[in-house]
């Protein structure tokens, strides 16, 4: 107990000794303490929570930029509608689904379309490209940190899994993640918990997780560079993304949205689009994907004066070779088989070199000079078996 406010006066009995009266508050100091804690700890949630909708602003401000690009899946061919199939089935569930496919397939359009139809799409879907983020910061990306953690951490920083909490998390390009933060993923995958960098509090965390990659994870946990068990942990529901050679039925459809959508953003009156530029586009394989058909397009709307589209093959970063003609029906062999034969010889020789090994230093992939999950698709779309080769 403690006195405060206090006053003395010494009064005078007739018989003259003085009497000592106290009056003063009598203030409970346990109950004075327990208002600094309770006005700490709501200065504290403030904070917290300014922290997280500044940081939910940013990851809003980034999903509007990303809509506005695309967040429709165009096509109606049998190899996208199997994956569309597997991913709305999927959707409904919490498991942590691993989409594989070359780049520019369009990964994180699945990716969106799971939690779109999942019961977290009232909630935040965050996107983190791991390769984007230099490796030193990924940790504090993902699972963000204290004040003072590391030089130029002078606040607290959420990262990006508090903010998918109740929602999903898209990590793309999951296989560039560095092995320590890879044990990290792990921990939160298998207990929905984690601390944050320079912190010792666990934060508990419902998240859904949904991981990409072009990259061969076999080949790299074979090399070290990825953690067989993270593997395991991801690879609960694989989706593989078809290459556009693998669907080339759906160009067509693919060319007259890009049109559309690009004619609008430049104001250009471009509604159709020449056939033999149709075919051009179809015998084409497409290394690029998407992607690549997606920035021809808008190359070509920004430089057409024209309503009817036309495509220069120049601009096809291989060689498109001339369109079959409608008047030599015997000359009939198109880009497209003599593309696909010659890639067959070329993948089937460094295959009987490598012995069938696909990956690694002395693989095929890294004699060729491409990717390794490039190769394995290349392999599936023209059904070679690579296996022959090891018995060779």
């Amino acid at each position: 107990m403690v006195l405060s406010n206090t006053s003395a006066r010494l009064p005078t009995l007739s018989a003259g000794i003085p009497v000592v009266e106290i009056v003063g508050t009598v203030v409970d100091e346990s109950e004075q303490c327990r208002s600094t804690d309770a006005l700490k700890k709501a200065l504290d949630e403030i904070k917290a929570l300014r922290d997280r909708l500044l940081k939910e602003n940013i990851v809003l401000r980034e999903e509007i930029d990303k809509a506005s690009v695309s967040d429709e899946i165009i096509g109606e061919s049998g190899a996208l509608h199997a994956v569309l199939s597997s991913a709305i089935s999927v959707a409904h569930t919490d498991s942590t689904v691993l989409i594989t496919g070359e780049t520019g397939t369009g990964k994180e359009l699945i990716a969106r379309a799971i939690h779109k139809r999942s019961g977290r799409s009232s909630r935040m879907f965050v996107n983190v490209n791991c390769a984007a983020i230099p490796q030193t910061l990924i940790a504090s990306e993902l699972f963000g940190h204290e004040k003072g953690a590391f030089t130029g951490a002078t606040q607290r920083r959420l990262g990006r899994f508090e903010l998918a909490d109740g929602g999903t998390i898209f990590l793309d390009e999951v296989g560039e993640l560095p092995m320590e933060t890879q044990i990290t993923l792990l921990r939160v995958l298998q207990e929905r918990e984690f601390e944050r960098v320079g912190g010792n509090q666990t934060i508990r965390v419902d998240v859904r997780v949904v991981a990409a990659t072009n990259r061969d994870l076999h080949g790299a946990i074979e090399s070290g560079a990825f953690r067989r068990d993270l593997y395991y942990r991801l690879n609960v529901v694989p989706l593989e993304v078809p290459a556009l050679r693998d669907r080339r039925e759906d160009i067509p459809a693919l060319t007259q949205y890009f049109i559309r959508r690009f004619s609008k953003k430049l104001g250009k009156n471009m509604e159709a689009i020449e056939p033999r530029t149709v075919a051009l586009l179809q015998d084409y394989s497409w290394p690029g994907n998407i992607r690549e058909l997606q920035n021809l397009i808008e190359r070509s709307v920004i430089i057409s004066e024209s309503s009817v589209l036309k495509v220069d093959p120049s601009r096809l970063s291989i060689s498109a070779a001339p369109v079959r003609a409608a008047s030599q029906p015997d000359r009939r062999a198109s880009l497209a088989v003599r593309t696909e034969n010659a890639e067959r010889s070329q993948i089937e020789s460094a295959l009987a070199r490598s012995r069938g090994r696909v990956s690694g230093p002395f693989g095929a992939a890294a004699e060729l000079g491409i990717p390794a999950s490039t190769l394995e698709s290349k392999i599936r779309a023209l059904k070679i078996n690579k296996y022959r080769y090891r018995e060779a």
